[in-house]
């Protein structure tokens, strides 16, 4: 069952860019609760799988000696759906939230690295995905209005 969570319903296993797979596989779902729900529930259920995220984190880290294992997604999933809140008026903006994500996401710029490097254990796998999840969500709202203002 943690692997389940952990690897967003094994979206993680990708043998071929797992972070993207779980980005894409965490886009639909969130675009999919996005049309039936508020933007609120999309942000509580982010609050939630951040808390459990990182208690199972922590968890799965210490039985497998590991840190930050590629097949686990969980950080992508909150840090999308994160974005996806602060800025899913429409397509383009959605759109425009997953290139943003991905970018900040593998780029890793600024505070979003420094917390992939020093902060240990569940806080830190989620730690770098939310900011970057916060910024691009921030990035994708000024882009959209730019783009309104002038066209």
């Amino acid at each position: 069952m943690r692997k389940l969570f952990l690897t967003f319903f094994y979206s993680g296993l990708s043998p071929w860019a797992p972070g993207t797979m779980g980005t894409i596989a965490a886009s639909f779902v969130g675009i999919l609760l996005l049309q039936y729900f508020q933007t609120d529930t999309l942000f509580l259920l982010t609050i939630l799988l951040t808390i459990i995220g990182i208690k199972e984190i922590n968890i799965y880290e210490k039985q497998t000696n590991t840190h930050d294992d590629k097949s686990i997604v969980i950080d992508e999933v909150v840090g999308i759906w994160l974005a996806f809140v602060i800025a899913s008026d429409n397509w383009t903006q959605i759109l425009l939230s997953f290139i943003f994500f991905r970018l900040f996401d593998i780029w890793k710029p600024s505070i979003i690295g420094r917390i992939d490097r020093d902060v240990k254990g569940g806080l830190g796998v989620m730690g770098d995905d939310l900011l970057a999840g916060l910024i691009a969500g921030v990035c994708s709202a000024a882009t959209w209005q730019i783009i309104e203002r002038f066209l």
